[in-house]
């Protein structure tokens, strides 16, 4: 994630924004770690400081890279739903999800603009596997899900399934980070519906979630499905 954009006109004149690129980095893997670190040190207060700053800190670096606009706002309201999730509730968990659900809207538009940038469109091939893996894993969870929480959750699934699908457009990085991301939410879901869970569950729902948005970023930035300006500073998204 360190390399630079080469799209015309992404860092402003004179490449004045370049400096803070790897500042900006930096600091989302700081608090990256002191959240993961915090998580398995039974440190609450340093999750509740940690976690709302890595979605801006990333959406930053993404920004300073000339990302698309799409990428910072599915980062951003990432960040909206790390907030509400931090609240235990159910009205603020729904609310949460929902500012996840519009930030993949987001990645599946920057999704569907990429392709055709590649020699392949997403594979059916690869839909079709996670409509199995979806399908399997709703039925099987349904029965000890809150019956108000069954149908949210079942459109998410389907929607985060289609992120996780689609973003190979932009390269194995951002496959990656999809697939990251459905096992995380997935985590989160076992843990709603009380299965039995790993010893320190929110370290590696966490640690999924981190990676995940960061191989999506870093996919989108450098990926070759990537989206170019027609003109040199103007952006297509």
């Amino acid at each position: 994630m360190t390399a630079t954009v080469s799209r015309p006109g992404a860092t402003g004149a004179g490449g004045r924004a370049e400096r803070f690129v790897r500042p900006a980095l930096l600091a989302f893997l700081l608090a990256a770690a002191a959240d993961l670190i915090g998580l398995l040190a039974g440190a609450e207060t340093v999750h509740l400081v940690a976690k709302p700053l890595l979605m801006p800190l990333l959406a930053l670096y993404a920004a300073l890279r000339g990302g698309p606009r799409l990428l910072v706002a599915a980062l951003l309201f990432g960040w909206g739903g790390d907030v509400f999730l931090l609240v235990d509730d159910d009205l603020a968990f729904l609310v949460g999800m929902g500012s996840f659900a519009v930030g993949h809207v987001c990645y599946l538009t920057l999704f569907a603009r990429g392709e055709g940038r590649r020699r392949a469109p997403a594979s059916l091939a690869t839909a079709a596997g996670y409509a199995v893996v979806l399908a399997v894993f709703l039925v099987l969870i349904w029965p000890d899900l809150p019956a108000d929480l069954r149908v949210p959750l079942a459109g998410y699934g389907l929607l985060l399934a289609a992120v996780a699908w689609r973003a190979g457009v932009f390269g194995a990085y951002a496959a990656a980070g999809g697939a990251l991301f459905l096992l995380s939410d997935a985590l989160i879901a076992t843990g709603i519906a009380e299965w039995p869970q790993a010893p320190a569950p929110d370290f590696w729902v966490m640690l999924t979630y981190i990676a995940a948005q960061s191989l999506l970023a870093h996919g989108v930035l450098t990926g070759t499905g990537r989206i170019r300006s027609p003109r040199p500073g103007h952006d297509t998204v």
